[in-house]
């Protein structure tokens, strides 16, 4: 079984909140009632977009495992408008403190079509603009994003994971999952 669900902000990517109790923190449980699924990979309580649960070990290490180079794409909210020198060294790789990342995938876009609002909104400066890039990855290091977009000068506002593999987040709606 593979369910793909849309995490919406504040949420963690796991079932419990072990160790926080009277936490009022989200977990999958508040949104999943499937027993013995498990997140295939993880995505920040800061970070929205597709999270792949599933009960097949072999698969969830195929999605999950770096050595597999699975492609992650997404989008990407930033301070700034970044130039094509930033693009240009997001694709080559980003020296990071913990080693150079692997090649990358990086566009301008528009901000997405549809998007659904997120609660809380993201925090706006008037004097300094925003935009909005399609980042495709095919590893998976500790707030690597956030990390390679600040690392070109463009600190991440919102973060959404639009798809892994070939699985993406096309027809779901925040906080709802399909079977697959």
């Amino acid at each position: 079984m593979l369910i793909l669900f849309n995490k919406p902000f504040n949420v963690l990517s796991q079932f419990t909140d072990k160790g926080n109790e009277g936490s009022d923190r989200q977990t999958l449980s508040d949104y999943i009632d499937v027993p013995r699924v498990y997140a295939a990979g993880r995505l920040d309580r800061d970070s929205e977009g597709l999270l792949l649960l599933t009960d097949d070990g072999k698969l969830q290490n195929r999605i999950a495992s770096p050595k597999n180079k699975m492609p992650k794409t997404y989008w990407v909210q930033v301070e700034g408008i970044p130039d094509d020198a930033a693009l240009n060294a997001l694709g080559a790789g980003v020296t990071l403190k913990d080693g150079k990342t692997r090649p990358a995938k990086a566009r301008r876009m528009e901000e997405p079509a549809g998007l659904w609002p997120r609660t809380p909104p993201v925090r706006f400066r008037k004097s300094v603009p925003d935009s909005w890039l399609e980042l495709t990855i095919t590893e998976g290091r500790n707030r690597q994003v956030r990390r390679m977009t600040a690392a070109v000068g463009h600190p991440t506002l919102r973060l959404i994971r639009y798809s892994v593999g070939k699985w993406s987040i096309d027809g779901l709606e925040t906080g709802t999952y399909r079977s697959e």
